[in-house]
């Protein structure tokens, strides 16, 4: 396996797979539109083997805040899940955000994505303090728009 940058020729490949990655087979080629391979690469990284993508992160640094850097989607095949290959991901692109000042990583995700909040955590998330909650999950409601809330993350990653 090899980790790369990711580019615009890999966003072909990746929207034909997305949906199925998801065991909740929910619609995700809508929230992963190709601008982000073409403008974010230098932040954003490719697992490859055999010339397929088996793992993704796609993140960049805030315009609006340079000290802060987003994830915005990352994705594991169900085959090559529990290997490490998020874990390296993020670690690769707190690595990059790091070196270019930053000095926090934000996500977010759905409250219903119970893998995503318990990874998040265990790799060093917290989960910033929201106006209700969806079982012991703090959350903003609506944060989406109406009935779309979302849990959202921080990592200080500044040295």
């Amino acid at each position: 396996m090899r980790t790369r940058h990711a580019q615009e020729s890999d966003y072909p490949g990746i929207i034909a797979v997305l949906d199925a990655w998801w065991a909740e087979n929910r619609k995700m080629t809508d929230m992963l539109p190709r601008l982000f391979f073409k403008h974010f690469h230098d932040t954003s990284f490719v697992v490859e083997e055999g010339g397929a993508a088996v793992a993704f992160l796609i993140g960049f640094i805030s315009q609006t805040d340079p000290r802060q850097a987003y994830v915005h989607f990352m994705g594991v095949h169900p085959q090559h899940r529990r290997k490490g290959l998020a874990r390296s991901l993020y670690a690769r692109f707190c690595d990059a955000v790091r070196r270019r000042g930053c000095e926090e990583v934000r996500l977010l995700t759905s409250p219903a994505n119970k893998n995503s909040i318990a990874f998040h955590t265990r790799i060093g998330f917290t989960i910033e303090p929201g106006d209700t909650f969806a079982g012991d999950v703090p959350v903003h409601s609506d944060y989406d728009g109406p009935g779309e809330d979302r849990v959202l993350f921080v990592k200080r990653i500044a040295p």
